[in-house]
């Protein structure tokens, strides 16, 4: 009980110091997701908006994979993208594995089904609300989309914010493309990993906190977005 009440206590004072280990591994974490969490928005909320709004072929099956893939094993996108970036993979020329790039890929194919889906769905009811507004107005495809997504935008704003608390909890693909190389590929849930099996228990539950602090605000941000979108959608 000792031991655990010294690491807790040490762990606290890692936070409140801001050890300057802490915060590397923190700040290569954040940038790391929210590096795959704008490339899977760039690709992902394009590809929900294309699912809800147009009649392309076969769209029911494309839907079923795409939900299907949010259950994508980490292990397994971690597995395909170190095989992809080996030496003797077809990008094994590009020398990116064991790197941050590498991993903000792995976590990129990871999170872009998750948004690609869960902004199809959001998109999809307010092309249903809307549709024969717009086709009576003669707008444009491209342009019903921009209106789509500006009215969604905080339905749209959670989906991002899902997306994101799904990619800084990453372990598995993080791991096996990353290494976990201390100083340049150690993140917030791999260095957790590697500090526990050590017993080394302050600096694994100093992250630990600072990883229960980011979901606590993530969820108390997709609360109020949803408050303010309900208030939105009433005034």
């Amino acid at each position: 009980m000792q031991d655990f009440s010294a690491a807790f206590l040490l762990a606290f004072q890692l936070v409140w110091q801001l050890d300057s280990t802490l915060v590397e591994i923190v700040g290569l974490s954040l940038h790391v997701s929210l590096s795959a969490l704008v490339l899977a928005c760039l690709f992902g909320l394009p590809a929900g908006a294309v699912l809800a709004i147009f009649p392309i072929p076969f769209r029911g099956t494309i839907i079923v994979m795409v939900n299907a893939l949010m259950g994508l094993p980490p292990v397994v996108v971690g597995l395909l993208v170190y095989l992809a970036l080996s030496r003797a993979g077809p990008l094994g020329w590009l020398a990116l594995l064991y790197s941050p790039t590498a991993m903000i890929i792995a976590q990129t194919l990871l999170i872009t089904p998750i948004i690609a889906a869960l902004s199809r769905q959001v998109l999809a009811d307010l092309h249903e609300e809307y549709d024969e507004l717009l086709r009576s107005m003669n707008v444009p495809a491209y342009k019903a989309i921009g209106t789509l997504i500006w009215d969604g935008r905080f339905s749209l704003s959670t989906v991002a914010l899902a997306g994101f608390g799904r990619a800084i909890a990453e372990v598995g693909a993080v791991m096996i493309v990353g290494g976990n190389i201390d100083h340049l590929t150690r993140v917030m849930t791999t260095a957790i990993a590697l500090e526990t099996s050590k017993g080394e228990l302050a600096l694994a539950l100093a992250l630990g906190l600072i990883l229960v602090t980011l979901a606590m605000l993530i969820n108390g941000l997709v609360s109020v977005l949803n408050q303010v979108g309900a208030r939105y959608a009433n005034a």
